[in-house]
């Protein structure tokens, strides 16, 4: 898939630099750049689910068991 992006000059000119000295195109610096950013920024997801039961009185083995069960019907 295609995108335009406006960049400032001198990030342009960095990208383009940094894809001269990895001889790749600047496409690719851009794909490899915000697949590290978007691996970097995944864990976050995990940390907005952590605690969210923490509220709730029923005990968390206690429901993992309670589903499981229902797989043997």
């Amino acid at each position: 898939m295609r995108t335009i992006i406006d960049l400032p000059e001198d990030q342009y000119e960095a990208l383009k630099s940094l894809a001269k000295r990895e001889q790749a195109s600047r496409a690719e610096v851009v794909r490899r750049a915000l697949a590290e950013y978007l691996a970097r920024r995944a864990p976050e997801a995990q940390d907005d689910a952590f605690g969210l039961w923490r509220d709730r009185a029923e005990d968390g083995l206690a429901c993992q068991e309670k589903l499981r069960q229902e797989w043997d019907r």
